[in-house]
């Protein structure tokens, strides 16, 4: 039997399929034999390495190995300090990298924790409590409200049941499920009304089914199972790093080998070469770069817990910061999760409902009218109908302070919650905003008997009584409650329900779901004295109706602006979501999500796609509906292929496998489950999609960062080898000794490289396109930069050094003297440099003083200068001397070319331009 057709079959089909006595279940032998057939009803964690294993897998990289040789070279030239600095950065990734790895293992054990524990199953003809994971396919179930189904099951029975299944298939309110067999092939899973799955929640009502799938077999199995074959991918930026380390460690060592080879064909010794080389190459090869992208991530790390991001892994900072696609679930996210009644029909008017979520703060306003409507016995009658024929709770709850709230005087803002459906609960809020409480109503009211929502009535009505008699008020889908009603409240009046009027509730109806509203109708009726009331047909019978109401679990409010902030910057924001297709379109629209020509596919559409297909619309399409946990790594994957950065977003366990393939996965701090939040590399714990807009520029302005400190570290390092070069080549004496090269690599290379790494972007971050996911590290002139500056701070450092050689003689002093004038220079030449590299224009172009850390790191560094030259115990070490004022005009004017030329030249040629993004048929255009 295909595992698809389960939900097509007739209740005896079904039994037979299974060869089962409804009444008897199966026999523990039987059971026994299918248990070691199909095996455990459990979720498989894949191959799992140990905890050492993965440990260690973290000193395989390249540039782990790279830094583990430049730390032992550090320790043969006894510069020990910075031999321990790269062994903590080596073992400080290995940790993080470990980390990184062992969310797989959590991603699934927090799967299995979704699975119910026991199960009530009819074993020889009784009813047996089981361990969930014994039970077969074939096994007869019972559940009931609270029970977590515990494998896919097919009903058997069906007693007013609804189950929770967001998470599994986003649907955002609890389904009805029925035992009708569904003669479709290929339903959604949403759309699956006789079918349960292992992992969701049975909310109300009771039910009997057949176990048709067990295990791995599951729809969560599946989960499970794209889960352990999803690859996460590589972030560009550890990709970059890669490649930067690659190009700069060969460089690197091909130059200084030229150095050495140049200085011995001089005359210069061989051996005192050879600890030039190596310094030189120690030098060269930044080894604190690891070290400063860790800090620079980490600390962006603490902005973004501010701005209600919490980063999982560190490299997703930087990647968010060149997302092209934001994939985005609706409900929670784009939307509030909280069902809200916006629109009454009463009688032929029409009433807007204002207010935000679950706060009973609001008003009703008849369409065009200024005022709220008052001592309206209709609208009275409909409220109070919403409040009684509902099990649904409004209550306010304080929250608990946390962290730095709980040491404040202030008092938490209360918070407004539903215990129950939320569809009754947006009526219970409805009725609060007029005053019509459970509260008010219960000195008056007393419920009586309650004939439960049913998925073949559509209906639910409840009879109360009150002083003058008793009453019956009922509520369900406006199609099948308006067949039981005789007549209809018009102008405050009791007439009869003529086809005329019928037909004006029908059509208010339909504008309503053409609206994407949940439409619900409202009708009453008075109960005769001695009158019975057994069944539900008695009840509902000769009703009155009253009007509908139209609710949607409405847009964030702030989403709108950071849908269009993204638009600015180049990203697409792409809606993926389980719910119906009419309601993502709608919520779309009111977002501005969708441009002229964009598309909208519903999940049996993609199913009908071949990847080709889809491929070449993916970049047309903006919103997917009802689809399943495959259609959406499906198009995450098709995204990627087409060279976008991806992020996706979601809370269920249906958007696991989606998160974890992502470029950058999302998961929801409030309504996520485990299973999306360990698969995750970003949380989001407000659950607001404008949050990943404020995370997005955080991530632009850490990689930009980046850019700055490796602009800053090669053009130092360039200008130190090219002193080397030109000098051996051109016979001089060395102008650096070891000693120095180690001194400035670690002076100026360490605290203003971190300092540039803190930096606050430049004002036009965000209106910038995104840049592309294979662009080069070195891309956007990042390399011209570095070797103009490099090589204008090589030959600016070598000038005062031979000037100084040719005022002096041959002796040993000169030779010293000249030495450390360009020691001096290199040193304040880098430093003068730093505030260059904090604008992609020129240092003319930002506040010198704006980072102040930048400032005292440049100082610090200053004042370590100034004491290797002046303090006499350490000039024999250094090879120093303390130089005079002519000294220091010498170094200052030449240290200051660099970026003084540099920076006029920009002056000069570079008037404002304006550049224009195009994006989705629309341009905006940004000063560049």
């Amino acid at each position: 039997m295909s595992e698809r057709t389960w939900y097509q079959l007739e209740a005896e089909e079904l039994l037979d399929a299974h060869g089962l006595d409804p009444s008897r279940g199966l026999s523990a032998d039987e059971a026994a034999r299918r248990l070691e057939e199909a095996g455990p009803n459990e979720l498989s964690e894949g191959v799992k390495l140990s905890p050492l294993a993965l440990f260690l897998n973290q000193f395989k990289d390249f540039m782990v190995l790279v830094l583990m040789g430049a730390t032992l070279i550090s320790g043969l030239l006894g510069e020990y300090l910075d031999a321990i600095t790269i062994l903590a950065i080596i073992v400080l990734n290995g940790v993080l990298g470990f980390i990184q790895e062992f969310r797989a293992e959590r991603s699934l054990r927090a799967l299995k924790e979704l699975s119910a524990p026991t199960a009530k199953a009819l074993r020889d003809g009784a009813w047996v409590v089981v361990p969930a994971k014994s039970l077969v396919p074939g096994d007869i179930v019972a559940l009931e409200s609270g029970d977590r189904v515990p494998a896919d099951i097919r009903f058997l029975e069906a007693n007013s049941v609804y189950a929770e299944e967001s998470a599994l298939t986003g649907e955002s309110v609890p389904v009805a499920k029925s035992t009708a067999a569904i003669p479709e092939a290929d339903v959604p899973l949403g759309d699956q009304r006789n079918m349960g799955f292992l992992g969701t929640m049975i909310t109300m009502g009771t039910a009997r089914g057949v176990v048709v799938r067990t295990g791995m077999r599951t729809e969560m199995g599946k989960i499970a199972d794209l889960i352990n074959n999803t690859e996460e991918a590589e972030t560009p930026l550890q990709r970059r790093l890669e490649q930067f380390g690659k190009i700069l460690i060969g460089v690197a060592l091909a130059l200084t080998v030229l150095v050495v080879i140049a200085g011995i064909m001089h005359g210069q010794p061989a051996y005192g070469m050879f600890l030039a080389g190596v310094s030189l190459a120690v030098a060269a090869i930044p080894e604190g770069l690891p070290a400063i992208v860790t800090v620079a991530l980490a600390l962006g790390v603490q902005r973004m817990i501010k701005r209600k991001a919490i980063v999982r892994k560190l490299p997703s900072v930087e990647t968010l910061g060149c997302a092209s696609v934001i994939c985005s679930d609706k409900t929670g996210t784009l939307t509030q999760n909280k069902m809200t009644v916006t629109r009454v029909w009463i009688g032929g008017r029409l009433l807007d409902v204002s207010g935000e979520g679950y706060e009973p703060v609001g008003d009703i306003v008849e369409r065009g009218a200024k005022a709220g409507v008052k001592d309206d016995q209709a609208l009275r009658r409909l409220l109070q109908i919403g409040v009684l024929c509902n099990d649904a709770v409004l209550t306010e709850e304080v929250p608990e302070p946390q962290g730095k709230k709980k040491r404040s005087k202030e008092t938490p803002k209360p918070v407004w919650t539903i215990k129950g459906d939320p569809t009754e609960g947006a009526l219970a809020v409805l009725g609060a905003k007029a005053g019509v409480t459970r509260a008010s109503l219960e000195a008056m009211y007393r419920r009586a008997a309650e004939f439960p929502f049913d998925s073949e009535r559509k209906r639910m009505s409840v009879v109360v009584e009150h002083p003058g008699g008793r009453l019956v008020v009922a509520k369900g889908a406006p199609d099948m409650l308006l067949e039981r009603c005789s007549y209809i409240l018009w102008d405050g009046k009791l007439v009869p329900f003529t086809g005329t009027l019928r037909q004006k509730v029908m059509d208010a109806n339909e504008a309503f779901a053409g609206d994407a509203l949940r439409v619900l109708g409202l009708a009453y009726r008075d109960l005769k004295a001695g009158e019975t009331v057994e069944t539900a047909e008695e009840a509902e019978r000769g009703l009155v109706f009253v009007g509908l109401t139209g609710m949607i679990d409405p847009p964030r409010k702030e989403v709108r602006e950071a849908i269009a902030k993204c638009r600015r910057a180049g990203i697409k924001t792409v809606m993926i979501t389980g719910d119906h297709l009419t309601t993502a379109e709608a919520i779309a629209a009111q977002l501005g999500m969708i441009p002229k020509g964009g598309r909208t596919v519903s999940g049996s559409q993609l199913a009908a796609m071949t990847d080709e297909q889809l491929a070449k619309v993916v970049d047309d399409i903006y919103v997917y509906a009802r689809v399943s946990p495959e259609h959406k790594l499906r198009i995450v994957k098709a995204l990627q292929e087409k060279g976008h950065v991806v992020a996706m977003t979601g809370d269920g366990v249906n958007d696991a496998p989606a998160i974890k393939a992502a470029d950058i996965g999302i998961a929801m701090g409030i309504t996520g489950t485990d299973v999306s939040k360990e698969a995750s590399a970003l949380i989001l714990s407000d659950d607001n999609f404008a949050t990943i807009v404020a995370a997005i520029e955080e991530g632009r302005g850490i990689y930009e960062n980046i850019r700055k400190f490796i602009r800053y570290l090669l053009a130092s390092n360039v200008g130190e080898i090219l002193v080397m070069f030109i000098a051996m080549m051109l016979g001089m004496p060395l102008p650096l000794l070891p000693i120095m090269i180690l001194w400035v690599n670690l002076v100026t290379d360490g605290l203003p490289a971190m300092a540039l790494g803190v930096d606050q972007a430049e004002r036009d971050l965000m209106e910038h396109k995104p840049r592309g996911k294979k662009e080069n590290i070195f891309a956007r002139r990042l390399g011209w930069k570095i070797i103009s500056r490099g090589f204008l701070i090589g030959v600016c450092t070598l000038v005062p050094f031979w000037l100084v050689l040719q005022q002096g003689g041959d002796d040993a002093a000169t030779l010293t003297h000249a030495q450390t004038v360009a020691f001096a220079t290199l040193v304040m030449a880098q430093l003068i440099h730093v505030f260059d590299c904090r604008s992609s224009r020129s240092i003319f172009h930002r506040n010198l003083f704006e980072n102040k850390a930048l400032v005292l790191a440049v100082a610090s560094s200053v004042l370590l200068l100034l004491g290797v030259l002046y303090i006499e115990p350490l000039q024999p070490i250094f090879k120093t001397m303390a130089l005079g004022v002519a000294d220091w005009a010498l170094v200052l004017v030449f240290a200051a070319i660099p970026t003084l030329f540099f920076g006029v030249g920009s002056l000069i040629s570079a008037p404002k331009k304006k550049r224009t993004i195009r994006y989705d048929g629309g341009a905006t255009t940004a000063a560049r």
